[in-house]
């Protein structure tokens, strides 16, 4: 019998709108967690749905999944996060947020000069070699 608290990977796809592949990654990346039926299969608890909302709005604003580990590592696996720790996250990735805007801008801004200029040399081109690498 399935527990009242607890979503199949099915369910969990369906309310969340995540294929349940991404969600089987998600857990072998140790961003979710399950425990496993005497049959072996997967049975997330409710607070899962919040964590998967958090990756999905983090993801939407760019952060890796590698910076979301980091953070989603600070809450045990039992644990639903909170508005607190939604509000201490933002915070932390504030700045790193306002660098790839800056980043982007530069980004939209060369573009605009390149596709004016129309050359996109690998010589020249600040957009085709922003760093300088080809000589």
């Amino acid at each position: 019998m399935t527990r009242v608290e607890e979503l199949t990977v099915g369910e969990l796809a369906a309310r969340s709108g995540v294929p349940a592949s991404a969600l089987r990654f998600y857990e072998r990346q140790g961003l979710i967690h399950s425990r496993r039926t005497t049959g072996n299969q997967r049975r997330y608890s409710g607070g899962t749905l919040r964590r998967v909302a958090f990756i999905r709005a983090s993801q939407s604003v760019g952060l890796p999944l590698s910076a979301i580990g980091e953070v989603l590592a600070l809450v045990p696996a039992d644990h639903t996060p909170t508005r607190e720790f939604w509000v201490r996250a933002s915070a932390c990735w504030s700045e790193r947020l306002n660098e790839r805007i800056e980043r982007m801008e530069r980004t939209r801004d060369r573009f605009t000069e390149c596709v004016g200029c129309g050359c996109l040399s690998f010589e020249r081109c600040a957009l085709v070699d922003p760093g300088g690498l080809v000589t």
